[in-house]
């Protein structure tokens, strides 16, 4: 990732795609799994539908426990705001019309019967826990921003590999990278 100078109220993006050797179907059956996000994640505690979901619908909520060395630990509630087997999958943080975040997986099918898979996030423009160490070092916000994208940007990486070995016929995951 490169140097943007991007602030918080630029609502910056990070994504990465990966190329796998199996349909978007088989690869949907991982992206749309919350439960198995947390194995793969090392920030991602837990995850859990509300209200009685059981899968990925429009409008379905849940539940995520995070944790992060700087950060501290904290919960949120995520809306599903795009759910479109096997193609699209996309979630709000907090609040669906001013989300803290905004995340997606993409699955494209390629022509050899593959799938490339992409994920990406926006942060904002709904304030985050990111928002308060800005609001802490305001002059370091650019900074902040910057390193927070690569995190991802390293996290999101790490899970589409992972992702890619099970959709492959790799192991399961024996958990996250603490």
């Amino acid at each position: 990732m490169e140097w943007t100078g991007a602030r918080y109220a630029d609502k910056p993006t990070v994504e990465v795609r990966r190329r796998i050797l199996a349909s978007p179907e088989r690869v949907w059956e991982f992206v749309s799994d919350i439960s198995l996000m947390p194995t793969l994640s090392a920030e991602l505690r837990s995850v859990a539908w509300l209200d009685g979901a059981a899968g990925p619908t429009l409008g379905a909520r849940f539940a995520g426990r995070s944790k992060h060395e700087s950060l501290g630990e904290w919960q949120t509630t995520s809306y599903v705001v795009r759910c479109e087997a096997p193609r699209v999958f996309a979630w709000a943080v907090e609040d669906p019309e001013q989300p803290s975040a905004l995340w997606k997986f993409t699955l494209t099918p390629l022509d050899d019967g593959g799938t490339e898979l992409a994920q990406w996030m926006q942060l904002g423009p709904g304030r985050s826990g990111l928002s308060y160490a800005i609001d802490r070092m305001p002059e370091k916000e650019q900074k902040i921003v910057f390193v927070r994208l690569r995190e991802f940007e390293r996290n999101i990486t790490a899970t589409l590999d992972a992702i890619k070995d099970l959709a492959e016929g790799g192991p399961a995951p024996e958990g996250r990278g603490e």
